[in-house]
C-alpha cells in the first residue's frame, strides 16, 4: 500500500473527472449501468415531479402545501410562505410539525443573499449533565418519553425571527390559515395511520389523550378533527407573537404541565429562548455549492466533509447503486459521522476546529486509509483530529418563489410524536429533544449514535442535530436544488443521496428522490438498507468486502413509524430555463403545489 505522503501526490493529481484511483492504489473499474432499481423495489424510476412556472411549495401533507401556494400566489416571499406553513403543519401534521419543537431554516434571496437561522431545542436552565442517568449509572428512558425529556421549544421564536428579517405580509395573516385549520380538516390516511400507530403512547398523557383521542379512539380517515385548544393557542400567537407563547397563558399552561409530570422547563427558560442566525455552511461537489445549516445542526458540517471527499472520485463511472460505489460511500460516512459524533455540538459551548473539518485539505487526508476492496472496521475508525481534549420526528418544507427566493425548513419534535406530552388546555404536543444530548457519552441514543463529550448535557445549551436543509447553485450561480428531510441521522446521508442522483447519474428529480438508499453512521458498524432496496447479489458482494448489512423492516405505514425506512424527501429542482419541478417522497406520500 502507498503511504500517506505518496497518496496524497496521487490524490492531489486527480481531478473531478478521473474515474479514478483508489485510495489503495487499486483502481476503479467503469461500469456502464442504466439507473434501474430492484425488482423488489416499490418506487418506480419513470416519475413526473410536478411542474411551475412561478412558485413551488413541497410538504409531507396536501393541506400545508396548499396553504403555502396559496400565499406565494397572494405575492408573498418564500419567508412568508415558510412561516405559512409551518404554522399550518403543526395542525395537520401533529406527529412531526410542531409549536413545541424547534428546527432549522436555509434562506437564499433573490438576490443571493445567503442566511441560516437556528431555533434548535435548548435544555432548560435546571438541567443538569447526568439527569437521564439511573441510581447506578445506568440510562434510563426519561430522555425519551414524557416531562423530562423536553427542551424550551424554539419553533414560534424561530418563525417570527424569519418573518422580523424577511417577511412581507403580516405576521397575522400568516397565521390565519392554521387558525382555519385548527377549526377542523378532514384527516387522510397517513394521519389516521399514524395516530392509530401511537395511540397506545399518547393515552398515557392526559393531555394527549383528550386531544388526539377523542372519544377514547385517534380520529380515523374522513373524520373531520377538531382541536380547539390549538386554536386559541395559535390566536395568541397571531396576536401577540412570541409573547403569545413564551409568556402569558401559553407559558403558564406549558409551566402547569412541567409540574404535572416532573418536567423542568419553567418560565426563566421559556422567557430566555432566542433564535439564532449564522452563515450558512459551504461546499462544492461538481462544481455545485451547497449551503446547508452550522452547528447546532451536524447536518452542514457532516455533508460538507462527505461531498468534499467523494468529489475526488468519479461516482458515475462506478455506477449507480453498485457495490464499489456504496462500498465507497459508507467508508466516506463512517469518517464522517466519527467527526461528527466527537467534534459538533453547541458553538456557544464547544470550540469545534469547523475550519479544519471543512477544508480540502483534511478532506484528503482523511481519504488515506480507505481502501476499495475490503471495509474500514469502525473500531479502527476515529475522529480524524485526534481525542477532544476535555476542558428523529421531524419534516421539512422546500419553497421557491416567483423572484428565486428559497427556503428550506426543517422542524422536529425528535420522536414520532416527541414525548408524547400534550400541554393540557394549549393542545400541542412538547419535544423529547432532550435525547439528541449524549445522556452519557458514550452510549448509543434512541438512533443509535454514539457521541462524545462535546454533546453532553449542560443548562442552556442546545442538543446536536442531524437536520439538513440545504439549498444547491449549479455551477453558473443559478438556484438549482431545494431539498431536505426528517430521519434522525439518516437525514445527512439521505440529502447526499438524493444529490448525488441528481448530480452524478443525472436522474430526474422524481426517481433521485425514490430511488433506494443505503445508511452509515459509523456505529453501529453496518450498512442498513431498506427493504427491497439491494438485490442479493449486490448484498454478498458488500459482505465480500467485509460490511455488515441489515435490511430494514417491510411494509407501509407501519415501518415508517418505527424508523423502518428512510425520511421523506420534499425537494424542488429549478431547470436552466427557471421552470420548477417540485416532488414529494412516496415513503409518507406528501404534496408538491405549485403554479
Amino acid at each position: 500500500m502507498p503511504g500517506r505522503r505518496g497518496l496524497a501526490r496521487t490524490l492531489l493529481a486527480a481531478t473531478a473527472a478521473l474515474a479514478a484511483v483508489g485510495c489503495a492504489g487499486v483502481e476503479f473499474p467503469r461500469v456502464a449501468q442504466a439507473h434501474r432499481f430492484p425488482e423488489s423495489w416499490p418506487y418506480p424510476t419513470a416519475v413526473n415531479a410536478l411542474g411551475a412556472e412561478t412558485g413551488m411549495v413541497v410538504t409531507t401533507d396536501a393541506l400545508a402545501s396548499a396553504v403555502g401556494r396559496d400565499v406565494l400566489a397572494g405575492g408573498a416571499n418564500a419567508v412568508d410562505a415558510a412561516v405559512a406553513t409551518a404554522f399550518a403543519l403543526a395542525v395537520v401534521n401533529p406527529e412531526a410539525g410542531n409549536l413545541g419543537g424547534g428546527g432549522f431554516m436555509v434562506i437564499r434571496l433573490p438576490d443571493g443573499e445567503m442566511a441560516a437561522l437556528d431555533f434548535r431545542e435548548q435544555a432548560p436552565r435546571d438541567a443538569t449533565r447526568d439527569m437521564f442517568l439511573g441510581g447506578v449509572g445506568e440510562l434510563t428512558d426519561r430522555s425519551v418519553v414524557g416531562h423530562l425529556a423536553v427542551g424550551v421549544p424554539g419553533t414560534v421564536m424561530g418563525l417570527w425571527e424569519a418573518h422580523q428579517r424577511y417577511g412581507t405580509l403580516p405576521w397575522a395573516d400568516l397565521v390565519a390559515p392554521a387558525v382555519d385549520l385548527a377549526d377542523g380538516f378532514v384527516v387522510g390516511e397517513r394521519l389516521a395511520a399514524s395516530l392509530a400507530d401511537a395511540a397506545p403512547e399518547l393515552a398515557r398523557f392526559g393531555g394527549s389523550a383528550a386531544t388526539f383521542l377523542p372519544g377514547g379512539r385517534p380520529p380515523a380517515e374522513g373524520d373531520v378533527f377538531s382541536q380547539p385548544d390549538l386554536r386559541a393557542t395559535l390566536e395568541r400567537i397571531q396576536s401577540g407573537g412570541p409573547d403569545g407563547f413564551y409568556a402569558g397563558e401559553t407559558a403558564a399552561l406549558i409551566v402547569e404541565e412541567m409540574a404535572r409530570g416532573g418536567g423542568i422547563v419553567g418560565s426563566a427558560s421559556l422567557r430566555a429562548y432566542r433564535a439564532v442566525w449564522q452563515d450558512p455552511i459551504e461546499a462544492t461537489y461538481r462544481g455545485y455549492t451547497l449551503y446547508s445549516m452550522p452547528p447546532s445542526s451536524s447536518g452542514g458540517v457532516t455533508l460538507a466533509e462527505i461531498v468534499h471527499m467523494l468529489d475526488r472520485y468519479d461516482l458515475a463511472a462506478l455506477g449507480w447503486h453498485t457495490p464499489a460505489s456504496i462500498h465507497l460511500m459508507v467508508e466516506v460516512w463512517r469518517r464522517a459521522f466519527a467527526d461528527r459524533n466527537t467534534y459538533l455540538g453547541d458553538s456557544a459551548f464547544v470550540a469545534m476546529p469547523l475550519d479544519r473539518l471543512l477544508s480540502l485539505e483534511y478532506a484528503l487526508a482523511r481519504l488515506a486509509d480507505v481502501r476499495l476492496d475490503v471495509a474500514t472496521p469502525s473500531t479502527r475508525v476515529g475522529p480524524g483530529l485526534g481525542p477532544v481534549r476535555e476542558g428523529t420526528e421531524t419534516t421539512h418544507v422546500s419553497i421557491v418563489d416567483s423572484e428565486g427566493g428559497a427556503v428550506a425548513l426543517t422542524t422536529t419534535i425528535n420522536s414520532w410524536y416527541g414525548s408524547k406530552v400534550t400541554v393540557t388546555g394549549a393542545g400541542f404536543l412538547l419535544n423529547n429533544e432532550m435525547d439528541d444530548f449524549a445522556a452519557r457519552p458514550g452510549t448509543p441514543n434512541q438512533f443509535g449514535l454514539v457521541q462524545g463529550e462535546a454533546n453532553a448535557v449542560a443548562p442552556g445549551k442546545r442538543m446536536l442535530s442531524a437536520m439538513t436543509p440545504t439549498i444547491v447553485l449549479d455551477p453558473e450561480g443559478r438556484l438549482a436544488l431545494v431539498l431536505g428531510s426528517p430521519g434522525g441521522p439518516t437525514i445527512i446521508t439521505t440529502v447526499f443521496q438524493v444529490l448525488s442522483n441528481v448530480i452524478d447519474y443525472g436522474m430526474p428529480l422524481g426517481a433521485a428522490v425514490n430511488a433506494p438508499r443505503v445508511h452509515h453512521q459509523h456505529l453501529p458498524d453496518e450498512i442498513v438498507f431498506e427493504y427491497g432496496g439491494l438485490d442479493s447479489s449486490t448484498v454478498a458482494a458488500l459482505e465480500a468486502r467485509g460490511h455488515r448489512m441489515a435490511e430494514r423492516t417491510p411494509g407501509l405505514p407501519d415501518a415508517y413509524l418505527s424508523g423502518g425506512l428512510s425520511g421523506d424527501v420534499q425537494a424542488i429542482r429549478v431547470l436552466p430555463d427557471g421552470t420548477l419541478r417540485g416532488y414529494s417522497d412516496p415513503r409518507r406520500g406528501g404534496v408538491a403545489a405549485g403554479f
